[in-house]
């Protein structure tokens, strides 16, 4: 597997947001300043709340077929691989990895069955997406550790999207959920959220590496970054956690990891977060910013760096 040095692109954009033009600057702009090869792009439903048992993938706040295909199709223009991504998150406000019912079913309370009915179609959807414009991975999920002890509801669902989609599978577990999922298998890479403290890259790698061997699959972090907050580098999966603004702080956290990948050749891919589509910010007031992107940051120069690199 060639690594796919991949940016998550135009998370949460919503229904039409092709039919604009800053989506396509915005590209361009993370195609030229980074060099990455790839881009990350997914298509985020959303339900009421972490019980709720239908989610609304055809909702206006939901991308369509029509903004896949334009951002597929500028991203083959800019030689941008695509990875597409199923999503769902919650109205309330809480994370997706809380979502959860009684493993033995109550006529009278929301059940599983209901729920992955209502993702399985939403996952299929994307699917038939990722065929039309030849994606080159699509990612049937992201972070939903209250759902993979479903063991046989996610089997289910792989068979039936490898009857849409004919290219290579995988499912984005969260992080240090790497050796609790029990369906690998079935799918053809391995991928999780690599958010893991500056100072404990290397215990954590070596462990992922060990379930990538076990299972035989090769392995990408399919989402990876650090906010540019005081203190984020020590916690870069929370968004809400550090003070102030740090890109300083968040190049410590970027340099840790990129020099980490190079003792772990088996890790084949990641995914960088996240990069607006069109709400991308001046690259001058980068220096301002306290979240994920890395435009206008040390970081994004980190990036590059890398980008050539592994281009030879």
């Amino acid at each position: 597997m060639d690594f796919l040095n991949a940016y998550t692109y135009g998370f949460c954009e919503k229904r039409g947001f092709t039919r604009r033009t800053a989506w396509k600057h915005s590209l361009r702009l993370l195609a030229e300043s980074t060099g990455c090869n790839a881009i990350i792009l997914p298509v985020c439903a959303w339900q009421e709340h972490t019980y709720s048992t239908v989610m609304d993938s055809a909702h206006p706040d939901v991308m369509d077929g029509e903004d896949v295909r334009n951002v597929c199709g500028f991203a083959e223009e800019l030689g941008l691989k695509v990875i597409l991504k199923a999503m769902v998150n919650c109205r309330d406000g809480y994370w997706r990895a809380y979502i959860r019912f009684f493993d033995t079913e109550v006529p009278v309370e929301p059940g599983w069955a209901e729920w992955f009915a209502s993702w399985s179609e939403h996952v299929k959807r994307v699917a038939a997406m990722a065929e039309e414009n030849r994606a080159e991975i699509y990612c049937i999920g992201c972070e939903m550790v209250g759902t993979d002890h479903r063991e046989q509801e996610w089997r289910k669902l792989i068979a039936e999207v490898r009857e849409i989609y004919h290219g290579k599978l995988t499912y984005n577990c969260d992080k240090y959920q790497e050796e609790h999922v029990r369906w690998w298998d079935a799918l053809d890479l391995i991928s999780s959220s690599g958010y893991y403290p500056a100072d404990d890259l290397d215990r954590q790698f070596a462990r992922i590496q060990a379930v990538a061997e076990r299972e035989n699959r090769p392995f990408m972090f399919m989402e990876c970054g650090c906010p540019s907050r005081h203190g984020s580098e020590l916690r870069p999966n929370d968004w809400r956690f550090g003070t102030g603004v740090s890109p300083e702080t968040q190049a410590v956290w970027y340099r840790a990891f990129l020099e980490t990948l190079e003792r772990f050749p088996f890790i084949r891919g990641t995914g960088w977060w996240d990069w607006p589509a069109t709400r991308l910010y001046p690259e001058f007031a980068g220096e301002d910013q306290n979240g994920y992107c890395t435009w206008g940051k040390p970081a994004n120069r980190l990036i590059r760096a890398f980008s050539d690199r592994i281009r030879g």
